[in-house]
């Protein structure tokens, strides 16, 4: 059964009140007449409040007992969820304001309504009230949230976060409120890819949920679980993200935990790596004692990866768990058979013959047998499919050899394997292992010699047309403290793929542009240019733009004078971020060359994109330009492409007048080489 809506009006003034209750007398609510009550103090309202809580008040704010705001904040406490129309006796906007601020849902001023008013007034003002209160049950759940949540603008910056949040990361939500995330929490740990991902996800208007290494306010790292929905407006355009956290250091460290003490792989229940070794600490025990020999065998599927990704992941794990099945029926008893992880599997021999002609054959009879077991077909849920194996054999005894050293051994004689054309077996190679040490000795030196500074920087001249030096290429030589000045190919490609690249290469820039600044000071050199090779995981950095203008004003060098020489391969990458990241130098008056042009696969349409300077002609085409035909073909047409483009085209490797004249015919104006000058230490370079 429907009720009256009931009204307390506060009001000392019994005209007042009369004439409010004709207003009300014609107005409806749900079809019924109000139900009016009258208190002509805050006292008596304090009274009848206790009693009963109505469903509205209408307040005159000039009691005899208490008048203005103070009067709002009482009755607001008195009843904190019922709505409140003001009835003042004058109009004010800001003191409007600071009502509905006290707790108010609405302000009439008296005189200045009637029925139609008072009772739109009060619908207003119940529906405002009924909002607010929903919105603090929201506020309220979400602050109550165990998990970290964050809301923020369309450009990331933080808005919002409730405590959950603040007990993650140590960030109250006064030092959260208009900083990024990234700001805050950023680790540094967390792929760039994973990062380009979440962005093109949510910037598509989708969710993206993902696991990231986040850092603390002081300092200590967590792994979150992290949902991030997009929130967009009437028109469809995104305004906020909202962001879901819940910090799983502890499921974390627990399913590592499981890990570590679980002994067998849980896809093929063959022991796992960890058993693997235990089992075979316990083998060389027992050959220091038996005097017998060992062999492990280390098997990888060939193009199990090609499987994987044409037939998914389900038939990968069948064909895996029928390898398992194969290998286990190809050995003894003894013998163990493990899983090291996704199609690596390694099969340890015990007790072979003591003399190691006969172990190996030994070993390759069974190395044999399981290739032969592995190449008969698979029945993968109907299909029938074929696999292969490439197999690494090592021996092993009572010698001093450690697991980590017999294992590396297999793999590099699996490779070898894989080398010799797959589905075969090959033992290890001495000369291969030799040649790996040699290649982590220099990998250690070369970060010895970064830490110990034997790095030093040559200068090679660059001329024009009438011999005048203009400007310089820096070239990184290692002054190595045994062997003596070594070129960059004994060492860069190694530098490139151990990342020692990245350091080595901020360290070429900071020494070419403090040499920069130093020619910059002297009258004969300051109009010397400086080219810089930039390396390609260098130029990959996410924050390379930021790292060269730092280093260019740091070391007070002039961008105008500096040209930064890239190639063909890493322009080619991903032409819209190359681009990018030079329009960005570009606009601080840094220079591009794009050096080696010609070598790669040469496209007029990146040559017409990207802002480049200067075309450089690889010395490989110099070198014959006057023998082979082929060769000066190609130099003419790089230079006839750079006039057509504007582009300034530099020759390398020039040695002779012959070849200098050649190029000059031709349009080139502008060289590099022998012929001019070798790579030079500063204090040698001519003015």
């Amino acid at each position: 059964m429907k009720q009256p809506l009931r009204i307390l009006l506060i009001e000392d003034d019994p005209g007042d009140a009369g004439l409010i209750g004709a207003y009300l007398r014609p107005v409806r609510f749900s079809g019924l007449a109000p139900r009016i009550v009258v208190a002509t103090s805050l006292g008596e309202a304090r009274g009848l409040l206790l009693e009963v809580v109505p469903d509205l008040i209408l307040l005159d704010l000039a009691l005899p007992d208490s008048a203005g705001l103070a009067t709002v904040t009482t009755v607001h406490g008195l009843a904190p969820g019922t709505p409140i129309v003001v009835l003042s006796g004058h109009r004010d906007a800001e003191f409007e304001a600071d009502v509905l601020e006290a707790g108010a849902q609405d302000y009439l001023v008296k005189g200045e309504f009637d029925s139609a008013h008072i009772g739109r007034a009060i619908r207003h003002a119940r529906t405002r009230a009924r909002l607010e209160a929903r919105l603090k049950l929201q506020d309220a759940a979400l602050r109550a949230v165990a998990h970290g949540i964050v809301i923020t603008g369309a450009d990331a910056t933080i808005q919002w976060a409730n405590p959950a949040f603040s007990q993650m990361t140590g960030y109250s939500l006064a030092e959260s409120l208009g900083h990024k995330p990234k700001d805050l929490i950023h680790s540094g740990l967390n792929d760039a890819a994973l990062y380009e991902s979440l962005w093109r996800t949510i910037m598509a208007g989708q969710v993206w949920r993902g696991e990231l290494v986040n850092k603390r306010k002081d300092g200590s790292l967590y792994d979150e679980e992290l949902a991030i929905t997009p929130v967009r407006d009437a028109q469809g355009v995104i305004q906020h993200f909202v962001a879901f956290k819940q910090d799983i250091s502890e499921r974390k460290a627990s399913e590592e935990k499981i890990r570590q003490l679980a002994f067998y792989d849980a896809l093929t229940n063959l022991p796992n790596r960890r058993m693997l070794l235990d089992r075979l600490q316990q083998a060389l025990a027992v050959c220091g004692r038996s005097h017998h020999v060992g062999a492990l065998l280390f098997i990888d599927l060939d193009d199990f990866k090609g499987l994987n990704d044409t037939l998914g992941h389900d038939i990968g794990d069948l064909l895996l768990i029928q390898v398992a099945r194969r290998l286990a029926e190809c050995v003894r008893e003894g013998d163990t058979v493990s899983r090291l992880g996704g199609d690596e599997f390694v099969v340890m021999l015990e007790d072979l013959s003591g003399n190691l002609e006969e172990a190996a054959l030994q070993a390759e009879g069974v190395g044999e047998k399981i290739i032969a077991a592995l190449n008969r077909p698979y029945d993968l849920n109907g299909n029938e499919q074929h696999s292969t194996p490439s197999i690494g054999i090592t021996l092993f005894d009572d010698s001093h050899d450690s697991i980590d050293d017999l294992l590396k051994r297999a793999d590099l004689a699996m490779y070898q394997a894989k080398e010799a054309g797959r589905n075969t077996l090959r033992f290890f190679d001495h000369a291969m292992q030799a040649r790996v040490e040699a290649r982590a000795m220099l990998e250690a030196e070369l970060r010895r010699a970064l830490r110990d500074n034997q790095f030093q920087l040559h200068y090679q001249p660059q001329v024009d047309a009438g011999g005048r030096v203009t400007g310089a290429e820096a070239l990184l030589r290692w002054n190595h403290p045994q062997r003596g000045l070594v070129t960059p190919g004994e060492f860069i490609t190694l530098a490139e793929e151990s990342g020692l690249i990245v350091s080595l290469g901020h360290w070429v820039l900071e020494e070419a542009c403090r040499q920069l600044t130093h020619w910059g000071a002297s009258p004969s050199h300051v109009h010397l240019t400086l080219a810089v090779n930039v390396s390609a995981r260098q130029f990959r950095h996410p924050d390379f733009v930021d790292q060269v203008l730092a280093v260019v004003e740091h070391t007070r060098a002039n961008p105008l004078r500096l040209k930064l020489e890239l190639t063909e391969s890493l322009l080619l990458d991903n032409v819209e971020a190359t681009a990018e990241k030079m329009a960005a130098l570009k606009a601080h008056g840094i220079g591009f060359a794009l050096d080696d042009f010609g070598t790669g696969y040469s496209s007029l349409t990146y040559l017409k994109r990207l802002p480049l300077d200067q075309l450089k002609i690889d010395r490989s085409f110099v070198r014959d330009v006057l023998s082979k035909p082929n060769d000066a073909a190609i130099a003419r047409g790089i230079i006839a492409l750079g006039l057509s483009l504007g582009l300034p085209v530099i020759a390398e490797g020039v040695e002779t007048m012959q070849q200098r004249d050649f190029l000059v015919s031709h349009g080139c104006v502008n060289f590099q080489g022998y012929l001019f000058g070798k790579p030079m230490p500063a204090g040698e370079f001519p003015g």
